[in-house]
C-alpha cells in the first residue's frame, strides 16, 4: 500500500501482477481477433453466396417459326433454291403492318423484327441469322472422288493427292461461282429492300474467309467481319479442318478483324480426335452467347460451315436443314435470360479415325478431281 499526493491508501501491484494482467490482455485478444476473423469471412461467403444465386442466369434460345419457308416441314432442302425464293422470306403480314402499301415484304419484315425488340419482355432480344455456308472446297471434291469411307478412314487424314491440296481446303472454281451466285442474289435482294447485316462473322478456315469476300464483295465498304475461332467446321483429324496461323490470315485477309485471344497457330485441331456432335453444339452455344450478349446488332451475317451452322440449327432449336455448299439460310431466332443455372448438356467424347474396310488406295470415282 501507499499514500497518492491527496493521502488517499492505494493499492500497490507487484511487477509480476502487472504482467499478469498485460498477458491475459494479450491471450484474450489472441482468442477475439481469429473469431471476429472467421466470422467476417463466414459472412462474406453467405454474401458471396446468395449474389450468386441471384445473378446467375443464361440465354435460352428458339426459332420463331412463320417468317421462312425453311421452317416449314413441307420443304425439301435438297431442292429449295434459296435465289428463286427471295431467301425463303414468306409473304405474309404482320402485326406490326400500317398503312404502307409501297412497303416491299423486306421492309415490312425488318419492322415487325424492330417491333418485337421494342416490345420485348427485359432480357429478351430477336436477331435474325444470315447464315452462308461456304462454296464448294477442294475436300469437297475429294470427298465425292473417294467416297465418304475411304475419306474418312484415309485421305482425310493426308493434306491432299498428287495432284490437290486440301489442308485448310480453298474453293474451287465452283465453290467461287456460287460464293458469286450469293453476291448477286444479295443485290437483287437490296433493291427489295432486304435489312443488310449489321454485323459480319466468318470462320477462320480458308474456305469461308474466301466465301465471305466474294459474297459481299462491293456490297459494303470496308467489308471487315470478325474471325471467330469458334465458328470454325468440326474439330479433329480431318486436315481440311485445320486452320492456318493467324499471321496467314491476317496477312491474305488484312481487313478482317480477328477476334481477341486468337492464337498464332490452330491450338484446337488435334490428329487424332475428332469432335462429337454434341461438343460441337456446346460450341456453337457458346458463340452464340457470345454473339446475343456483346453484339446489340439485330441482323447479323455468319459465313460457316455445314457441321457448324446444323449445330447452330439444333441450339436454337429449329428444324434440320442441310445446306448446299453455297446456301444460305435465315432465321429469325428469340434469346431469353433465364436465372438460375444452365441445364447441364451431356457431352460425349471426341472419337478416333474410323477402320479402313477396304482399300482406300483404289477408292475413286469421278475424273474430275484430276482435273482440279
Amino acid at each position: 500500500m501507499y499514500h497518492d499526493d491527496n493521502n488517499n491508501i492505494q493499492p500497490q501491484y507487484s511487477s509480476s501482477n502487472k504482467r499478469d494482467s498485460v498477458a491475459r490482455r494479450i491471450c484474450r485478444a489472441e482468442v477475439i481477433i481469429p473469431i471476429l476473423l472467421f466470422t467476417t469471412i463466414l459472412l462474406a461467403g453467405f454474401m458471396a453466396m446468395g449474389e450468386s444465386l441471384k445473378t446467375a442466369s443464361y440465354l435460352r434460345y428458339s426459332t420463331v417459326t412463320g417468317y421462312f419457308l425453311q421452317d416449314e416441314e413441307s420443304t425439301d432442302p435438297t431442292k429449295f433454291d434459296y435465289v428463286s425464293t427471295n431467301f425463303g422470306l414468306i409473304n405474309r403480314t404482320y402485326d406490326s403492318d400500317i398503312n404502307d402499301f409501297d412497303a416491299t415484304q423486306w421492309q415490312r419484315f425488318e419492322r415487325q423484327v424492330r417491333a418485337l425488340n421494342r416490345h420485348a419482355a427485359p432480357g429478351t432480344q430477336y436477331k435474325v441469322l444470315f447464315m452462308g455456308r461456304h462454296g464448294e472446297g477442294f475436300h469437297n471434291v475429294a470427298e465425292s472422288w473417294y467416297g465418304t469411307e475411304a475419306w474418312d478412314c484415309y485421305w482425310s487424314l493426308l493434306d491432299g493427292n498428287e495432284t490437290t491440296s486440301w489442308s485448310d481446303a480453298r474453293l474451287t472454281p465452283v465453290g467461287q461461282t456460287q460464293a458469286q451466285t450469293a453476291n448477286q442474289a444479295w443485290r437483287t435482294q437490296l433493291k427489295n429492300q432486304i435489312p443488310f447485316p449489321e454485323s459480319f462473322y466468318v470462320s477462320p478456315l480458308n474456305r469461308c474467309l474466301q466465301t465471305a469476300f466474294i459474297t459481299f464483295d462491293g456490297l459494303v465498304e470496308p467489308f471487315r467481319p470478325v474471325v471467330k475461332e469458334l465458328l470454325r467446321e468440326t474439330i479433329g483429324i480431318h486436315t481440311c479442318d485445320r486452320r492456318s496461323s493467324k499471321s496467314a490470315i491476317s496477312a491474305e485477309y488484312p481487313a478482317y478483324k480477328i477476334e481477341p485471344g486468337f492464337s498464332e497457330n490452330d491450338e484446337l485441331w488435334d490428329a487424332e480426335l475428332r469432335e462429337s456432335d454434341s461438343a460441337q453444339d456446346a460450341r456453337l452455344k457458346k458463340f452464340l452467347d457470345d454473339v446475343f450478349v456483346h453484339d446489340d446488332s439485330q441482323f447479323v451475317s455468319f459465313t460457316a460451315h455445314s457441321g457448324a451452322i446444323t449445330s447452330v440449327l439444333q441450339v436454337v432449336g429449329h428444324r434440320q436443314f442441310g445446306l448446299q455448299t453455297g446456301g444460305v439460310i435465315p432465321v429469325l431466332v428469340k434469346a431469353e435470360r433465364v436465372a438460375g443455372e444452365e441445364p447441364e448438356r451431356k457431352i460425349e467424347p471426341p472419337t478416333r479415325k474410323p477402320e479402313c474396310k477396304g482399300d482406300p488406295l483404289k477408292a475413286g470415282g469421278s475424273i474430275r478431281m484430276l482435273l482440279n
